[in-house]
């Protein structure tokens, strides 16, 4: 249902995405990624890594490193797909926020909300 290649929307060193293998309705659970999560104190130390840029907030005390393909979706504010955390099973559920066509980039809003538009912290200017 998923696969992994090269992504004609992303630039730079990042530029894999995971795309749709066949349809996939809307509202179909397509992915369940299992988390290992840490406590917040320790994303300074994660922070330092490649990891960075893989991570998702996890509740308000933990981070969470998403296995599977769950770390590989890429970021759109017009995202065709939404997730939800599951703290029972430890894991990140991806659905279809729209009917998904077979070959389609499976994206994703980082922000959490598939309608929220707030810049990402990685765009921010930091005064620097």
């Amino acid at each position: 249902m998923l696969e992994v290649r090269q992504s004609p929307n992303t630039t730079g060193e990042f530029t894999r995405g995971v795309f749709a293998t066949r349809n996939i309705a809307k509202g179909t659970l397509f992915h369940e990624a299992p988390v290992v999560t840490y406590p917040n104190e320790e994303h300074e130390l994660i922070e330092q890594t490649i990891l960075e840029d893989y991570v998702f907030n996890f509740g308000a005390n933990h981070g969470a490193l998403v296995l599977g393909y769950g770390s590989l979706f890429n970021h759109s504010y017009e995202p065709n797909a939404v997730y939800e955390l599951n703290f029972d099973q430890l894991t990140v559920e991806f659905y279809a926020y729209r009917d998904i066509e077979a070959d389609e980039e499976i994206m994703i809003n980082y922000n959490g909300e598939p309608d929220c538009d707030d810049p990402l912290w990685f765009t921010e200017d930091d005064g620097d």
